[in-house]
């Protein structure tokens, strides 16, 4: 018996990143022994990462010199050992400024070691009858994509206890590359819906066109589509952002309209959500102010009951709770989006530009949210591992009417605001000839909580003096 009894539950950073050591508590008597050899909620209040294993198995090693390796699989690994001894040896095969890097330890029942993804795993038995065993979070799939290196590599040069003169090693390890011949692995993608879109437009800006950032439009990617499921190999992603909706709230409720909503507002996120949590995936989706129906006076958090008033916005409150199935998943809530293409501050400008003297209702009150300010939130999110849920996510600063922000918007490019006449959402859609869908009047969103985890919005008048002149800089 090799293992240590009585240690503390305990994890050791290592030299890679991700790579963590686990010391773990063994109990034994005259009998025998018994640890938790995984517990997930221990464990991961310790800072594991919740990889979410689906597989378990077993290597059981005759002879002491049996080595193994080294193998980077495109998933997450809990490695330990139940009988005997091993040294094991992990390297950084991953893209990056560790590539390359290594780690050497000693397993035994007393140890456990978590290996992420893209890390190569190797060991050399130091006891007989030695069985290692570890968990991984994916199906083993001949279309995945591995990466080797060379036992021997003398860059890496791992000073293995048994000469590799002297072990019993299979033809294949013995014929993996050197490190300089090794594909570094690449990391996890970013898949982002609705690419086409202002928010997607934005994310496009923000995140840029690495190799593993993918941007989706529903042409490249129908989430309605039975097929979804095989539709991409969804282990390759680590975070999906759904940033596509079905957006003309008026038109959503008309016969058509009502389908193409709820079809992409509630069925598609229901169906993204299913593929997110079946492979582990973080999903962010854009919820919106139109779930409440404005009645209250003040701001709505993010645990106001919804009530929605139209069809756009119940369509919208079915997409949270279909996203929030997701184990995983950040609900971003948002209001008076505003970002490249046809929006509210493009159109008052072309107006006031135009001589044309608007109406504009006063009685609904809210904050503008500029797409780049959303995605930085977005970013913040993930980045951070904030804990999992709905965030409200707007500009800061007071709330505004929608006449307030085009008298404004006159003002800033050289106009007469009074040119705007304030006239209420009633009186507004009077006599329109097509159905019109009841607009929340309070659309203010609490802030508090995104600002609790350390992203701080944008004040939403600054953001738009500066919207504002970058379009007069380009007129």
């Amino acid at each position: 018996m090799s293992a240590v009894f009585g240690k503390s539950l305990q994890p050791i950073e290592t030299s890679i990143p991700g790579l963590v050591l686990f010391e773990l508590p063994v109990h034994g008597d005259a009998r025998g022994w018994f640890k938790e050899n995984w517990q997930r909620e221990k464990m991961t209040a310790l800072g594991l990462p919740d990889f979410g294993p689906v597989q378990n198995n077993i290597s059981f090693n005759d002879a002491v010199g049996t080595t193994r390796g080294i193998h980077a699989e495109p998933w997450d690994k809990w490695v330990s050992v139940a009988t005997g001894r091993v040294f094991g040896a992990w390297v950084d095969l991953r893209e990056g400024p560790t590539f390359g890097a290594v780690f050497t330890a000693e397993i035994d029942p007393s140890r456990a070691i978590f290996v992420p993804r893209g890390v190569g795993n190797s060991y050399q038995t130091l006891e007989p009858n030695t069985a290692y065993t570890y968990l991984v979070n994916d199906h083993w799939s001949p279309d995945s994509d591995y990466a080797f290196l060379n036992v021997a590599d003398e860059t890496t040069a791992i000073s293995w206890p048994i000469p590799l003169s002297d072990v019993e090693i299979s033809e294949k390890d013995n014929a993996h590359p050197r490190l300089a011949d090794v594909a570094p692995v690449a990391p996890r993608g970013i898949l982002v819906l609705g690419a086409n879109g202002q928010l997607g437009q934005a994310l496009r800006a923000r995140l840029g066109d690495a190799a593993n950032i993918e941007y989706a439009t529903r042409a490249e990617l129908d989430l309605t589509d039975p097929d979804l499921s095989s539709a991409r190999r969804w282990r390759n992603y680590w975070l999906i952002i759904n940033a596509a909706a079905y957006t003309a709230v008026d038109l959503a409720e008309t016969p058509e309209g009502r389908r193409q909503a709820w079809s992409a507002n509630a069925t598609a996120v229901a169906a993204i959500a299913r593929v997110a949590d079946e492979h582990g995936v973080t999903l962010v989706h854009i919820s919106s102010d139109y779930v409440f129906d404005g009645t209250e006076e003040s701001p709505y958090s993010e645990d106001s009951p919804v009530c929605p008033l139209g069809v756009y916005g119940q369509t919208k409150a079915a997409g949270d709770l279909a996203a929030s199935t997701a184990e995983r998943h950040y609900i971003v809530r948002t209001s008076w989006v505003i970002g490249e293409g046809n929006n509210f501050v493009r159109t008052m400008h072309s107006l006031a530009e135009r001589g044309i003297d608007p109406r504009v209702v006063s009685d609904q009150h809210g904050r503008l949210s500029f797409t780049s300010d959303i995605a930085d939130a977005i970013v913040h999110l993930y980045k951070t591992r904030a804990p999992y849920g709905v965030y409200n996510v707007t500009g800061s600063g007071d709330p505004q009417s929608w006449a307030q922000i085009a008298e404004e918007i006159f003002r800033l490019s050289g106009h007469d605001p009074r040119r705007v006449t304030r006239v209420s959402t009633s009186t507004y859609f009077a006599g329109a000839s097509q159905p019109i869908a009841p607009r929340p009047a309070n659309s203010v969103l609490d802030l508090a909580k995104v600002a609790e985890s350390g992203f701080t919005p944008r004040d939403a008048h600054q953001s738009l003096v500066e919207y504002v002149n970058g379009m007069e800089n380009k007129s």
